[in-house]
């Protein structure tokens, strides 16, 4: 079936956009690809928490309960109805596939019943347009994304025109992956990263030697595996001197979910380990990108996704003695949202990259 053809005008042009890739169910209203109307995100974290990790089936019901009112909420706040809608924007991948089939669905049966065009976009890129769209006409071509999350650890050159090129990416875990592998291991629940970097201020960073990975092959390549067993082997080896054993259990039974009700349960060392394992991860993604932007000649340094909220990366990001300016989203920016995924979809609508009813949830869905 073809979809509607849109005209661009003079006119605000106003997206919705919906994301679904993992566990949270989100919909926004973005004008022009920079003003964001409304953005409304459901969490699963109530849900997913107690099993240390996001279950698939579960983030699927959930995403069926939550849509219909997410989208309707998200039209509410915005104060605009489907008329004034130029397009619907849809995660396609990557992600979990039952959790994209849900947004996908509901964006087709929208276009449909409203005859909007439909607009597939990668959740990699919706994170690169989440710096994008708040730094603007600040940003200079060609630029270095670094795309980190629980899900991802990439390195792309970002030219003109939105045109990218891998440089780098993970091998095994992504970042957050291994941050909340770490704090999973270690008792503070899930998700951990947030737990982990407000925790690793307290301690010394240079307390724990952890080695630096090298890369066979492509050297921009990251791998976080070898340091989360690291981590384990230091557990195993100071259990009984520092009785960890009955301190990670004390942490899983308290109850707790900040990092102020986990402090007086974390001893010197185990503050230590984790000041140092935050500071191993940072200076593994900014030494690769410190080497990319002397490569691409990089005119801007673009941070996102999840782990872009940590603090520690940010103040070390802005510390260093990069070759251009880094920028960040807003914390609200840099975790799964549907402002992102609107904003990535402004340019597709001007170059008219609509897709269509057989647009497929995929997994793995490379960006470049």
């Amino acid at each position: 079936m073809k979809l509607r053809k849109v005209q661009i005008t003079t006119l605000p042009v106003k997206i919705l956009g919906i994301e679904s890739s993992c566990d949270e169910t989100a919909a926004a209203v973005v004008e022009d690809g920079t003003a964001i109307l409304s953005s409304v995100v459901a969490s699963q974290l109530a849900t997913h928490g107690k099993y240390g990790g996001v279950v698939p089936e579960l983030a699927s019901r959930e995403h069926l309960r939550a849509i219909v009112p997410v989208v309707r909420l998200a039209l509410e706040e915005a104060g605009v109805g489907f008329d004034d809608l130029a397009a619907i924007a849809v995660t396609e991948g990557p992600g979990l596939v039952g959790s994209l089939l849900v947004g996908i669905t509901y964006a087709k049966a929208l276009c449909f019943a409203r005859d909007l065009p439909l607009i597939g976009v990668n959740h990699i890129e919706g994170h690169i347009h989440a710096v994008v769209l708040q730094a603007d006409a600040s940003l200079e071509y060609p630029a270095l994304a670094l795309v980190v999350s629980g899900g991802h650890t990439h390195l792309f050159e970002v030219r003109e025109g939105f045109t990218y090129r891998l440089l780098g990416k993970t091998r095994d875990d992504a970042a957050g992956e291994a941050y909340d592998k770490v704090a999973k291991l270690l008792g503070f629940g899930y998700p951990g990263g947030p737990i982990v970097d407000q925790l690793a201020p307290h301690g010394d960073p240079h307390a724990v030697k952890f080695t630096l990975a090298r890369m066979k092959g492509n050297t921009l390549d990251f791998s976080f595996s070898g340091l989360k067993t690291a981590v384990l082997r230091w557990v195993e080896k100071h259990d009984q001197q520092h009785h960890l054993t009955a301190e990670i259990e004390a942490r899983r039974r308290s109850g707790s979910v900040t990092a102020q009700d986990f402090l007086p349960l974390t001893p010197q060392p185990t503050l230590d380990l984790l000041a140092s394992f935050q500071h191993t991860v940072i200076e593994e993604i900014l030494r690769r990108a410190t080497v990319c932007i002397e490569e691409i000649c990089a005119r801007s340094l673009i941070i996102s996704g999840g782990v872009a909220s940590n603090a520690g990366l940010r103040a070390a990001a802005r510390a260093a003695d990069l070759a251009c300016p880094v920028y960040f989203p807003t914390p609200a920016l840099s975790t799964d949202n549907a402002a992102m995924i609107a904003a990535a979809a402004f340019q597709k609508l001007r170059a008219g990259r609509f897709s269509d009813f057989s647009l497929r949830a995929q997994a793995n869905l490379a960006l470049a």
